[in-house]
C-alpha cells in the first residue's frame, strides 16, 4: 500500500458513503484511478466490507456489557462458534491474562443481558465462570483501524 492507498482507506473508514468523485478529489486522482484503487484494495482483502453504523439505542441495543469468560479447553471451540453466531455478540476476543475470552455484548436492558448469560452463554459445559462489566457511557466506539504510515496531518 502506498500513501494514496492509505489515504483512500482512511477516507473510506470515516466516510464510507463518499462518492468516487469525492475520493478522487481528496487524493488527487481521476475518478477512474480512484475506483481502480478501491477495487484493488477490496480484491486484496484490505477493504473487507461495507456497512452502516447504527445508533444502538435507536435499534433496541442500548446496554453494552463487556463479559470476561473463563473456559475449559474441552468444548471451547463449540462455545466460541455459538457465541460468534449470536447477533448480541459484537466482538469476541481470545485474551491473555486470567480470563480466556472477552466478549462485547449489546442488548436492550439488564433483563435481556441476564437472559443472554443464562440461556446463551452459561449452558455451555466449557464455560466455567463469567465476569460482567456494564458500560455506563461509551466515550469512543469505533471500528476504524489506525493505518500504519498515515500521519495525522495526511488524513
Amino acid at each position: 500500500m502506498d500513501t494514496i492507498d492509505r489515504k483512500i482507506c482512511d477516507l473510506l473508514q470515516s466516510s464510507g458513503r463518499a462518492s468516487s468523485a469525492e475520493l478522487a478529489d481528496a487524493v488527487g486522482l481521476s475518478v477512474s484511478s480512484a475506483n481502480e484503487r478501491v477495487r484493488r484494495l477490496s480484491a486484496q482483502g484490505i477493504v473487507t466490507g461495507w456497512r452502516a453504523q447504527l445508533d444502538p439505542e435507536a435499534v433496541g441495543a442500548a446496554l453494552c456489557a463487556l463479559v470476561f469468560i473463563d473456559m475449559d479447553y474441552t468444548g471451547e471451540a463449540e462455545a466460541c462458534a455459538a457465541l460468534i453466531a449470536r447477533p448480541e455478540v459484537m466482538e469476541l476476543h481470545h485474551v491473555s491474562g486470567p480470563h480466556s475470552y472477552l466478549a462485547k455484548i449489546r442488548v436492550k436492558d439488564s433483563a435481556a443481558l441476564q437472559r443472554f448469560l443464562q440461556e446463551q452463554l452459561k449452558p455451555f459445559p466449557a464455560v466455567r465462570r463469567t465476569e460482567t462489566l456494564l458500560s455506563l457511557q461509551a466515550l469512543k466506539e469505533s471500528g476504524a483501524v489506525a493505518i500504519d504510515g498515515l500521519e495525522a496531518d495526511d488524513a
